[in-house]
Parts: C-alpha cells; structure tokens; sequence
C-alpha cells in the first residue's frame, strides 16, 4: 500500500489500514544486548515475542537481576514513603550525576541503612520523649498527697486512655474484689502515646493496695488496658527532685530528636533530587531484563535470538538502533536484522495523535481490528459526535459543553502532568470528543432552533404571521405564510404551537430513518473494500450485493419515500404504502401514490429482497467446499520437489492447528444460516434502533422546556426576588445535573450502541491483538 512520505521519525497517517507489519529475526551478541534492546526500547517499535513461554520466571537466564532491580524498588518505594512522611516533595530536574546501576544499587543500600538507622534512633529518642511527658503529668498530677496521712499500704501510678477509663476501674475492682483505692483525673491535654505513637486523652491514676498477690493482678491489668505505669516517690523532697529531672531531660531529649529529625530531613532532601532519575532507572533496567528473558540463547551461548514484530517503516530505524548498540558496547560482531516469512497473522498498529487516539479507543473497546481491515475509527470521528448532537440538539447547551471542554483543552500541559481522580481523567481524555459532540450539538440546536428549549430568529424573520391577532397561541391554522421560507432549520413559530409535537415528531422520525440507513449502508459499502483489499471476490457477489440489494429494497424504498414526500407536500400514508407492499403487494395504492409506476417498482424491489436471502445463504458455502477441494488437491506429492527448506516449512504447516484441518460443510453451512438470519432480522431491528434519534431528541427537547416554563418562567410571574432567585438555582442545577451531565451520558451511550451494533457489525471484525511495543515510555506511564 503506497504511503506519501512524512517529515520525523513516522510516515504520514493512515488510519484507513493499520500499519503493515513484518515478523523480524535479531541475532544479538551476549556483550551488546543489554544496550541493544535499551535503544530499542527508547525507539518504541518492537514488539518482541516470547520464546522461553515453557521456562517459569525462575528459570530464565536474567532471573536474578530481575531479583536485584525488585529490591531496588523496594528501596525506592521506602524512601517515597518516607518523603511522603516528611512532605518532601521529589524534583522532576535531573542532577547531572548519572549512576550506572551497580553504583546505584550500592548507593541505595547505603542510604537505606544510614536512614533505617536514623529513624531507629529517632522512634527510641521519640518514645523515651514521650514516655517522659507523660511521667511528668504524673508527677504533676499525683503531688499533692499529704505525707502525715500516708499509710503503709503499696501504690501505683500512671495514665490510661479516657475511653477505657470506666471499665479499667470496673476490671480493677472485680479482681481484687474492691480491696484496692483508685483514683482518677482527667488530663487537661492530649498525650502522645509512646507505644503507638498517636495523641490520646487520657487520665491519672493512682491505685492503692495491698499485698504482692494484688499487685501483680493491678499490673497484669494495666497491661491488658494499655494503661502505661510509673513510679511515684512517696518523699515530697524526691518528687521535686525527680520533676525537676525530668523536665530537664526532657528539654534535652526535645533538642536531640529536632537535631534527628534534622538530619533525616537533609538525608531526604538529598534523595528527592535524584529520586525521579533513580526511579526511571531502575524502571528501564527491570523492563530490560524481563524482555532479554524473552530471548533465546543460541548454542554457543554467545549471542541471543529475538523474534518480533515491526512496522516496515521501522526497519531502518531498528537497524541503525542495532549499530549503535555495537559501537557503543565495543562489540567485535555486529546485530543479524533479517525478516522472517510467517503465516501468523500480525497484530494490528494505528497510528494516532491527541485527536484521534480518543476515537480509535472508542472502537478498541468494541474490538481491536483485524491486521489492515477497514478502520471505522475515520468514520467514528464524524458520525459518532453527530449522531450524538442528533439527540443532544440544543445549541444553549453546546456552548456549555463546549467551555468545559476549552477549558480542558487550554489546560491540557498542566492537567495532563497532574494526577487526576477517575472520572476527570476519562472526560480529559476524550476532550477532543467532546469538543466534537459540542460543536455539533451547536450545529443541530440550530437546526432545531433550541437554545435551553426556546427558539430565536437568528437568519431572519419567521415565514408565518397571524391573519388576526386571535391566532397568537392556539394553532398553526391560524397562520398565513407571508414570505419565503426560514432559510436555515425549523421556523421559530412552530414552537409553542398546538402543532408542535406532532410535527417535530414526524420530522425527527423521518431524519432517524434516513441517517440510520445512510449509516447502515456505508458499514455494507465497507465489507466490499475489505472483500476488495483482501481479494475475497466470493464476499463481493454473495455477501455484500445481496445484502446491499436487501438492505435498500425495503428501507433504502422508504427512504426514498420519505425524501418524494417532502418534496412534494403529498398526504399518502407511509406506514400504509410499506405494510401493504408485503401483505397485498399487487392492489393498487389509490391516494397514497407518490409517483408513476410506483406500484411495478415495488413489486421488482419486493422481489429483489425475496432473492437476495438465497443469494446470501446457498452459494457461498458450496464454492468455499469447492475452494477447498481445489486448494488441497494434489497435496501427496509436495515431498517429490522438497528441499530442506520447503520441508521445514512443510513441517511447521503440520504443525499449525489450521492446516489441514477437514471441511465441514455442514458447520460451514449453519454458519452461513446464522449469518443470513442475522442479517435479514438485523435490518429491520437495526432500522428501528435508529428511532432512538428521535426519541432521544424528543426527550431532551421536552426536559429542557419542562424545567425553563415550569421553574425559571413560573418564578419569574411572581414578581418576588427572592422566588427569581431560588427560580434560577433550580433552573441551573437541574440544567447541569440532567441535562448537561445525565443526558450526555445517555446520548453518549447511545451513540456507542448505535456504532458498535447498527454500523460495525456490517463489515468489522474485530478480532485482532493490539501492537504492543517494548518502549520505556509506556512502560514508565503505567508505573506511575
């Protein structure tokens, strides 16, 4: 396929036909292929296969530098747990050091201890800080005992959780059986626990009792509540000494742990300048090893094989990729590049950009395209935003959708570095989408003459006046054309008219029909260029003329009615005409005669439909049983003028699943049953799932005027500004949230039902497998 040259790295854009691709052979020496597949992989345009598929992870050659590069993101994810911790945030510039990955894996270890090491250190420095705050509000609150009235009896002291305060007490007195005394007070402020680290409420206690056998039960339970003990000088003198210490040691340990934390800071700051160059590192490192895992080594152990697929485009790129790998690795034998001949059908590359990528995702879902079939990515970049717009027709609302999506698409630099939650991130992508269904939504609000439901004269005055001023809101009866018609969509004086609904509905209906055939009809006309490029001319005569002839001999009839009736201005019935044409086909039409000889066509049309079923299901599984027979006639003699290679070749056709297999005429001919039916019911299903143009179209319209007459008009007639201003809340929320938000949602779907269903299953496939190159950048993209 002839391609016009295009400026960088790519030749010009087809979305026509993915890219032609070849199955290529690398025979890579040992010392160059580590650097050899990192140029491949910045080049991003092959797609390696597998050849250890039978070896597990374990027993690959790079098993155990795949182990290493793990452990060195491990460490990396240690430390952006820590930075997190800190609120350092990482450096997107690259220092000008540039580690080679022994050195880094040195230098990350070295920096994992010296920093498990340090907040070691500063937990123990933490703990002790806070276990000492907390013996000093015990301290605090226990010096108030009067020593004259001490008696002989064992005390405990310390502070419990508040929460657990009532049943400690409880607990308490149960185990002992009440021969203990307790007391508790409330801390003023929270403490920091210093086994959990967290700030809790908590009381003072102190329990007198006696005994070792109390005790130990006191102690038991204390442990049990989290409740954290500390002794209490019964000496006046030694609880002023021992405050006055441990306000000083605490004061000393507030120093050291700032002093820690310092330190770790500075650690931190050092790893965040490199982090990003560190982390990317590693990525390209472990991507390298797994794909060098893929390759196969040869028998002397000295050179890899790769085998993968390539755009044709790509060769020379991939080639001179390998040249430099040899230079720059110092190699003595150069890269074998070869192209390989395959019977595997290739996996299937469309080039896209910003624009179009959002498009061809929409047809991805459905179904990756078989390798060069016709893409209905081209059409979908139109028809779908329209046919969107043909539900969503209003061109107040377009303008909405239309500043939203500016806005996406001005920011789009910024948004695009930034994280974003779901479902912005889905509107972000398919912002060029919708600033194509806006665009269009403005283009068919216009047509329908809605702005938020109400019309405007904006190309010129309306073509009807009122013969007496009676007329103003009863009925189109009273109208007299007085001037040539509306130049451009519906005339505004159609709205709020008691002819309103009934004439919009006829016309939203014929348009429906005549846009869902026109579709239907583009999706057969691809089935003959897909026949045409894969010169499968039994497609051509029993597939897509029969079903051309079908398809327009009943609904290609009604459209054409449907276009003399509005040309004409006649009154003849067209569910009447259509019905009659299969029930009483020879009778004549009477009134709803729409041209001469109208009756004979129907009659031909009606016949040409009748044939076309035959034509569809009998002849093509008869010449396919011939096709075969023809194919595999002769086959025992292939081995008289074998060489060694063509018997190779022979030996991998007996090993492909596919080759030789037997043909079912029976299987083939149900399958041609299937196809035939679905095609024939499909035609008319498919027909009527168009008037979903409509009735979608019909129901926006009315929500729109339901909520501008039934809450901005209505409180606007009361003359209050308060009434105005909740009025207009209502009329903006409900605006944003059905109109703007749910039906765009229910158009969209639609739109997608309608392209997948209606329009792709008349000539797509879809049964391809995406090319899915080795190259860093997407590697690093779904990391992160």
């Amino acid at each position: 396929m002839s391609r016009g040259g295009g400026g960088g790295c790519c030749p010009s854009m087809d979305l026509m036909r993915s890219e032609a691709m070849q199955l290529v052979q690398v025979i890579i020496p040992a010392e160059s292929a580590h650097l050899a597949v990192s140029y491949l992989g910045d080049l991003g345009l092959l797609q390696f296969k597998d050849l250890n598929a039978d070896k597990s992870p374990f027993q690959r050659t790079y098993a155990s530098q795949i182990k290493r590069c793990g452990e060195m993101a491990r460490k990396l994810r240690f430390f952006r747990e820590q930075m997190s911790k800190a609120a350092i945030s990482t450096s997107t510039q690259f220092s000008g050091t540039y580690f080679e990955i022994d050195d880094l894996e040195v230098k990350l270890g070295e920096l994992e201890v010296e920093l498990t090491e340090v907040n070691a250190n500063n937990e123990k420095l933490q703990r002790t800080y806070n276990e000492l705050v907390e013996y000093n509000v015990v301290l605090q609150k226990e010096m108030v005992t009067d020593p004259s009235k001490q008696v002989k009896l064992g005390s405990l002291s310390g502070l419990v959780p508040k929460e657990k305060a009532m049943a400690f007490e409880r607990i308490l007195f149960r185990a002992t059986r009440g021969n203990m005394f307790l007391r508790q007070e409330p801390v003023d402020e929270t403490v920091t626990d210093p086994l959990s680290g967290e700030k809790v409420i908590k009381n003072a206690f102190v329990i007198f009792y006696s005994g070792e056998r109390a005790k130990s039960k006191i102690v038991k339970i204390c442990d049990a509540f989290g409740a954290n003990r500390y002794p209490f000088p019964e000496d006046l003198g030694k609880q002023l000494q021992t405050i006055q210490e441990v306000s000083g040691k605490i004061s000393e340990l507030k120093a050291t742990i700032e002093i820690g934390l310092a330190h770790r800071d500075s650690i931190l700051k050092n790893i965040s300048s490199e982090f990003e160059q560190w982390n990317t590192l590693v990525k390209k490192e472990k991507a390298i090893y797994h794909t060098l895992n893929m390759l196969s080594l040869d028998v002397t152990k000295k050179c890899l094989v790769a085998e993968g697929w390539s755009p044709v485009f790509a060769t020379s790129q991939i080639q001179d990729a390998l040249q430099r790998a040899t230079v720059d690795s110092k190699s003595q034998v150069g890269s074998i590049f070869q192209v390989l001949n395959t019977q595997e059908s290739p996996p299937t590359f469309f080039q896209t950009n910003k624009f179009t990528s959002a498009f061809q995702e929409i047809v991805d879902a459905y179904g990756i395209a078989k390798y060069q079939e016709a893409n209905p990515g081209v059409f979908t970049i139109v028809t779908f935003p329209f046919l969107f717009a043909v539900m969503f027709g209003d061109w107040g609302h377009g303008i909405c959708l239309l500043l939203a999506t500016l806005y996406l698409i001005i920011r789009e630099k910024k948004l695009a570095s930034q994280k974003l939650d779901d479902i912005m991130d889905m509107m972000f992508g398919g912002r060029y989408v919708i600033l194509m269904m806006s665009l269009f939504s403005i283009y068919t609000g216009l047509i329908y003459n809605e702005f938020f439901s109400v019309p405007f004269e904006l190309f010129g005055k309306s073509a009807y006046a009122c013969r007496d001023p009676s007329c103003g809101d009863a009925t189109t009866e009273g109208l007299i054309k007085v001037r040539a018609a509306y130049p451009f969509g519906v005339d505004p004086v159609w709205h709020g008219s008691r002819s309103e609904l009934p004439f919009l509905n006829s016309l939203k209906m014929k348009l429906s029909i005549l846009l869902g055939v026109a579709q239907m009809n583009l999706g057969i006309v691809m089935s003959y260029f897909n026949a045409k490029f894969f010169r499968n001319a039994l497609n051509v005569w029993y597939q897509f003329i029969p079903q051309l002839i079908f398809l327009n001999s009943l609904f290609g009839y009604l459209s054409l009615l449907i276009i003399i009736k509005w040309c004409t201005g006649s009154k003849a019935d067209l569910y009447h005409v259509m019905i009659y044409m299969f029930l009483s086909p020879t009778d004549d039409l009477g009134e709803n005669q729409l041209f001469p000889g109208q009756k004979l066509l129907q009659l031909v049309l009606l016949l040409l439909a009748l044939v076309s079923v035959p034509w569809m299901l009998i002849p093509k599984p008869l010449f396919l049983k011939k096709q075969h027979e023809q194919r595999h006639q002769g086959q025992q003699y292939t081995m008289l003028q074998a060489t060694d290679e063509s018997v190779t070749e022979l030996e991998e056709h007996q090993d492909d699943p596919h080759h030789h297999e037997e043909f079912e005429f029976s299987e083939v001919f149900v399958h041609q049953l299937i196809h035939t039916i679905e095609f024939v019911l499909g035609a008319v299903s498919n027909t009527a799932s168009y008037l979903r143009l409509w009735a979608l179209s019909l129901a926006h319209s009315e929500l729109s005027s339901v909520f501008y007459e039934k809450v901005l008009v209505l409180s606007w007639g009361y003359n209050n500004i308060f009434i105005l201003i909740i009025g207009a809340v209502i009329f903006l929320f409900a605006t944003i949230g059905v109109l703007l938000v749910m039906e765009t949602l229910s158009a969209f779907l639609h739109a997608l039902r309608l392209h997948w269903v209606e329009f792709q299953n008349k000539f797509y496939e879809g049964d391809g497998y995406k090319f899915v190159p080795f190259a860093f950048a997407s590697i690093i993209e779904e990391e992160d």
